[in-house]
């Protein structure tokens, strides 16, 4: 599993183009590619698990312009995660 770490600033291009990158990261849950993902309580970053390995996490990170192109959103951690309890 791999944990992808959001730095996230509220500029108004995030706050704008958040619906269609929640589409986006919806649309991977339902396909089983991420196994959950969610903002800090603060908003002030995420946290994105993705089921497989870094090239996974990679194609995530391409496939949506969220990370790459928005103002405010900075991917601060890429990195594998081994969960010891709960599901895998």
């Amino acid at each position: 599993m791999i944990a992808i770490e959001l730095a996230l600033s509220p500029t108004p291009e995030r706050l704008a183009a958040r619906p269609a990158h929640r589409a986006i990261v919806a649309d991977l849950h339902a396909r089983g590619v991420v196994h959950a993902a969610g903002p800090w309580a603060d908003d002030t970053g995420a946290l994105i698990l993705v089921n497989g390995d870094l090239a996974t996490a990679e194609e995530v990170l391409a496939g949506d312009p969220y990370y790459r192109a928005t103002p405010g959103v900075e991917v601060a951690a890429v990195r594998e995660w081994t969960p010891v309890v709960g599901p895998s």
